[in-house]
């Protein structure tokens, strides 16, 4: 189906010409000049995607997409950002940290533009509806020698979830999800991409804005119904006291305390998670969320686990 685009400080002639996909499906591609009006016209239009060069007369490529994001109106729009090759890192990362759906740098080879273009314009714009759920996201990052880590999920809508995570994720935007909600039996799965940070996450959590990029036929009916209040998460039974708060061992280095949990058993083998708090305000079991460990055995991962914190600065 035809969508409409914005497009505004690059050529909308060269994109036409660079990917003739928009073209052949009919895509209707305006431009305009200046970053203001491209906000403005973003909701009139009814556009599913705004490309945008570096070539803005009013605002930089970063702020214009920071104020695309940050507007209600016109946060739920998709946004492809093209820099010139001569283009920092610098000016790279702080594009995809104000928002962007995907950057990319010239040269551009057309099948990456093509896919990149395909994939933004079928991702189903986001809703409205959120609902605060807090649950156990445990992820792993699709990035050669990417982080495993435990997380929490503060809201929840059928596109995406608002991630609180122990590590920095900014270097890691696709994600393999697992996530449990109090109350739902079903353990829901989903790809996703990190498409913002979330500054109103408090420490000692870093925020961010997922969206999903794909889940799974039963998932995504599990999730819709959260979503719509038909099924409405539960607390879940609280188990009995537990003296040791699950901990196998504490670690100190410098200011933190380090906890390394007893390992479970998991899909991938044992897993041992580490979770971390400040020396001064340390209570058994209430350390946040860190990194996890996973090996083929219990011994193996709380060796590997110790070993990890021993690399800890």
């Amino acid at each position: 189906m035809p969508s409409s685009l914005l497009v505004a400080g690059l050529d909308a002639r060269s994109l036409l010409l660079e990917a003739p996909v928009l073209q052949r499906d009919r895509h209707l591609v305006q431009e305009r000049t200046y970053a203001r009006d491209v906000l403005r016209e973003i909701v009139p239009a009814g556009a599913r995607l705004v490309v945008l060069g570096t070539e803005l007369p009013d605002l930089t490529l970063p702020d214009a997409v920071r104020r695309i994001r940050n507007s209600p109106a016109t946060r739920a729009v998709s946004v492809l950002a093209i820099l010139p090759s001569g283009a920092t890192a610098e000016i790279e990362e702080e594009t995809r940290r104000a928002g962007a759906n995907a950057v990319l740098r010239r040269p551009l080879d057309r099948p990456t533009l093509e896919a990149a273009l395909a994939k933004l314009l079928v991702v189903p714009r986001r809703v409205v509806a959120r609902v605060p759920v807090s649950g156990q996201v445990v992820a792993s990052s699709r990035s050669v020698g990417g982080a495993h880590f435990c997380g929490l999920t503060h809201n929840l809508s059928v596109n995406g979830m608002l991630l609180a995570s122990p590590l920095r994720l900014a270097d890691e935007p696709d994600l393999d999800l697992e996530f449990v909600l109090p109350g739902v039996r079903a353990r829901l799965r989903a790809l996703g991409r990190v498409v913002r940070e979330a500054p109103e996450v408090a420490w000692p959590f870093r925020g961010y804005g997922v969206e999903f990029l794909f889940v799974p036929e039963e998932s995504h009916t599990t999730i819709t119904l959260v979503v719509s209040g038909a099924l409405r998460p539960a607390p879940a039974l609280a188990p009995p006291p537990d003296p040791s708060h699950g901990i196998h061992s504490t670690v100190c280095r410098e200011e933190w305390v380090y906890e390394i949990r007893e390992p479970v058993e998991s899909e991938q083998g044992w897993e041992a998670e580490i979770r971390r708090a400040p020396r001064e305000s340390w209570r058994p079991g209430g350390a946040g969320p860190f990194f996890v460990v996973a090996a083929a055995s219990p011994a193996v991962a709380l060796r590997e686990a110790r070993e990890f914190v021993g690399r800890q600065e």
